[in-house]
């Protein structure tokens, strides 16, 4: 079982009444915009990002979308892009409005000093985001390649849940919700006659996911795609100052999670205290450090084996 926390910050639990800026919509009427810090999570889907996210939100001044990624937001004007594999280019000074108005939107809706986003298909595309927020801080999170590609391989699976989408389509701006609504159409018709059930594409899409969908293995499918996310993102932060990036890993923060939130609060110069953070500690279960070989078949371990050992030396496991 995934750990959980407690999502008890105000900021994620807002009615659905109070509405995002559409494209094209003005904030008047919302108050001035405060000074504030982006902190853009990485991490491949299933690494922890969620739970990362929702520790940071624990802390004051800190707040985040009233949903769980805003991939819409960050696919402005790039709607019919096949990957999430964006490169800096793309950033073009109206994609860049687009994107900071949702940043300003949470900074001024709800107080902010620090907009905490994790949209995982941005693990592919740092450059890219980093085009867009020259000022973000990003925190890098990884997780044991097993135990994500176990994870993820239930997600691709898992029902559909319409609620989740339903909160997620609030951010989507109008002229691009008739192409994402059939797309859903066209995803659910071609799951139902498909012989394992699985959705034709979740989470981050890599160059050459389709191909590799079609001829391989899900576990195949989803351990390659862990790794394309290690990859990039690891390759792109290289190359920005070390002073904007944070780098841990899922294990850690499981382990030790009142140290470690600790540590990337310190890092983003936010203000923290023993009891925020032992709170936070005591929503943690950390069962699902090495699940993944414990439920993958002998057959997808053998098979995955030198997927995940060919990035697992880019970070290590606590």
């Amino acid at each position: 079982m995934e750990p959980t926390c407690a999502r008890t910050r105000q900021c994620r639990s807002r009615s659905a009444t109070h509405r995002p800026p559409r494209q094209g919509c003005g904030m008047n009427g919302m108050g001035p915009i405060r000074r504030y810090t982006p902190v853009v999570i990485l991490g491949a889907g299933r690494s922890g990002t969620n739970l990362l996210r929702d520790g940071l939100t624990r802390l004051n001044g800190v707040a985040t979308w009233p949903c769980d990624e805003v991939n819409y937001l960050w696919r402005s004007g790039a709607k019919r892009f096949p990957t999430d594999e964006f490169t800096p280019s793309m950033a073009t000074p109206a994609v860049q409005r687009r994107i900071v108005a949702g940043f300003d939107w949470v900074a001024r809706r709800y107080g902010a000093k620090w907009v905490v986003e994790k949209t995982c298909a941005n693990t592919l595309r740092p450059g890219f985001v980093n085009a867009v927020l020259p000022n973000a801080r990003f925190i890098h999170l990884t997780r044991d390649g097993f135990d994500v590609t176990a994870s993820a391989m239930k997600r691709w699976t898992a029902p559909i849940e319409l609620r989740y989408l339903a909160k997620k389509a609030r951010f989507v701006p109008l002229s691009d919700l008739p192409y994402y609504a059939s797309r859903y159409l066209l995803g659910h018709a071609r799951r139902r006659f498909s012989e394992d059930r699985a959705l034709r594409s979740w989470g981050p899409r890599f160059e050459g996911i389709e191909e590799l969908r079609a001829s391989n293995s899900l576990a195949v499918v989803c351990a390659t795609q862990w790794r394309r996310c290690v990859d990039v993102a690891t390759t792109q932060l290289a190359e920005l100052p070390s002073h904007r990036v944070y780098s841990l890993t899922y294990e850690s923060l499981v382990n030790d999670p009142a140290r470690s939130l600790k540590r990337v609060a310190d890092f983003l110069e936010i203000p923290t205290t023993d009891q925020l953070t032992g709170e936070f500690a005591k929503s943690i279960r950390p069962g699902s450090v090495g699940a993944g070989k414990r439920s993958l078949s002998e057959s997808d371990i053998a098979t995955i084996q030198p997927i995940v050992h060919a990035a697992s030396h880019r970070f290590h496991a606590a």
